[in-house]
């Protein structure tokens, strides 16, 4: 698989299949990036489930978080993570030992390494894209909202 480009038909294809969508580094804070790419998700008939330790019992978007992928009750089709490059190999394991068809990884997050051990297991991966903005695009809904509102970003806030 060549991870610099990914067909429209691929990207489809895993959009079409999945149904319930792990997001890993989910956050509750209306102005991060996941939060905004889950409420988007959510909206287009995806169920969508925060995984993160911090809160861990508590609901983001009316979904109860989980610590990790493996707490989860349901079936899991794809795993959306929001979280560094370096982070991503014990996320693939996660993955892989859940019986996930999808290890995702957002704009910006790339580990070849991963991508290799997830789809030596049978996983479809993608890395340095966001399914919102995949989904968007190849519904030709995308527009400038949501994508350079100025308000979204990736950066902790400042504390007061």
């Amino acid at each position: 698989m060549n991870h610099d480009s990914y067909s429209d038909d691929f990207i489809r294809a895993i959009l079409r299949e999945t149904r319930v969508i792990a997001m890993v580094g989910a956050s509750p804070n209306w102005n991060r990036p996941s939060y905004f790419a889950m409420k988007y998700l959510q909206a287009k008939g995806y169920r969508v489930i925060p995984v993160n330790p911090r809160e861990a019992g508590k609901e983001i978007l009316g979904e109860k978080a989980y610590a990790d992928l493996a707490s989860i009750p349901v079936k899991v089709d794809m795993v959306d993570c929001f979280r560094n490059s370096d982070s991503i190999p014990p996320i693939a394991e996660d993955a892989i030992k859940i019986g996930a068809k999808v290890l995702w990884m957002q704009l910006g997050v790339r580990n070849d390494e991963a991508a290799k051990r997830a789809e030596d297991a049978g996983l479809k991966v993608v890395m340095n894209r966001c399914p919102k903005i995949e989904y968007g695009r190849l519904s030709r809904e995308i527009g400038w909202m949501g994508v350079n509102t100025g308000v979204i970003s990736a950066k902790k806030q400042q504390r007061v």
